[in-house]
């Protein structure tokens, strides 16, 4: 099957209105007054985004209270937020999360119940694994999870224990907030007790569930990179415009041609290897698990890469607090080793096509 790399107008009829949005509420000057405050997340931004604009319910059937779309359209809503550093639980709640519950019985009960309510952007719920678990790995089934993206956010978390898959209420939880290096998405200490909470699934079921959720967390998590990716270049493209020296553009001269050139070709494989992935989880490809490690491997370097040129590129102003391209970088470097490092993604390339494992 010929993936579908290509958007069409409705994926950019999304574009459009989620970057509006980013660009009136979530603009870069927001974000570097709220990562000095204690809450990142902008107010507000979470309900206009995952509840009146539906993004939240992307994944979902209609019949179960979502848009009835797809992980394409999904991937777009993660490369506007990928572009903005936007502070906000959409990969973990709406993806991750919902992903997971989707492989479970949804044709009554709880899970029903869950899903309605992550569709329309009411409840937030995060899988109590660490950011830097891969789709392969096996969940932690202790009392204490530590590295949890978004859980400050959450009203339920979904904790794999060894009798299966358990939402239990954040307010039966305690969460601990951790110092991470990427500060527009918090890191939290998950500890609960191993009573409390509703039994969504036995424990084949949920290993099972965990890893779809985890496999397509790891595929949109590329179309993030390349969002922020394209930022950085268009960010330093402008910059090496307006900025002189000797009575010329600093972008006119070779050397930085030349290293704006090589990124925008690096730039371009990234997209291709996000959109495949993209459309492997949509069309539930048997290749997902090998596209999805393929744009791991690929989108995560090109991201680090593309954040770093925009600091360098900027000379002295990059370097600042005031200007956004660190935030940028801290978000490159910290997707780096979220849901598998690169060196994980490579070792499951090579596993998947019969190759030895790379050195």
């Amino acid at each position: 099957m010929t993936s579908q790399l290509l958007y069409t107008e409705t994926e950019d009829d999304l574009r459009a209105a989620v970057r509006s949005l980013l660009t009136d509420r979530a603009d870069p000057s927001v974000l570097l007054g709220r990562i000095e405050s204690d809450d990142p997340y902008v107010p507000g931004l979470w309900k206009s985004l995952a509840g009146d604009m539906g993004a939240a319910g992307l994944l979902v059937p209609e019949k179960l209270g979502g848009q009835g779309a797809s992980h394409r359209e999904a991937a777009v809503v993660l490369e506007e937020l990928g572009r903005a550093v936007t502070p906000a639980p959409y990969l973990t709640s709406a993806v991750v999360a919902t992903e997971t519950l989707l492989a479970l019985d949804t044709e009554s009960g709880p899970v029903v119940e869950l899903l309605a309510g992550l569709a329309s952007g009411r409840t937030v719920a995060v899988l109590a694994v660490p950011l830097s678990a891969a789709p392969d790995a096996e969940p932690p089934i202790s009392g204490t999870v530590t590295g949890v993206a978004d859980a400050v956010a959450a009203d339920v978390f979904l904790v794999p224990r060894e009798d299966g898959l358990h939402a239990v209420p954040a307010a039966d939880a305690t969460v601990a907030p951790q110092t991470p290096l990427d500060l527009t998405r918090p890191l939290a200490a998950v500890t609960t007790d191993g009573t409390s909470g509703t039994r969504l699934a036995d424990a084949a079921e949920a290993t099972s569930a965990i890893r779809r959720g985890l496999l397509a967390g790891a595929g949109l998590l590329a179309s993030e990179q390349l969002g922020l990716a394209e930022w950085c270049l268009e960010e330093t493209v402008r910059h090496t415009r307006e900025r002189y020296q000797f009575n010329r553009p600093v972008g006119s001269f070779q050397a930085l041609k030349h290293r704006m050139a090589q990124l925008w070709l690096e730039i371009v494989n990234a997209r291709a290897a996000a959109r495949a992935a993209a459309d492997a989880l949509a069309t539930g490809s048997p290749e997902a698990p090998l596209t999805v490690a393929v744009a791991q491997a690929y989108c995560s370097k090109v991201a680090v890469h593309a954040a770093e040129e925009c600091v360098q590129l900027h000379g002295g102003i990059g370097m600042t607090w005031e200007h956004p391209a660190h935030l940028a970088l801290k978000r490159a470097k910290s997707d780096q080793i979220a849901l598998g490092s690169v060196g994980r993604h490579q070792d499951a390339i090579a596993a998947l096509v019969g190759l030895p494992a790379p050195a």
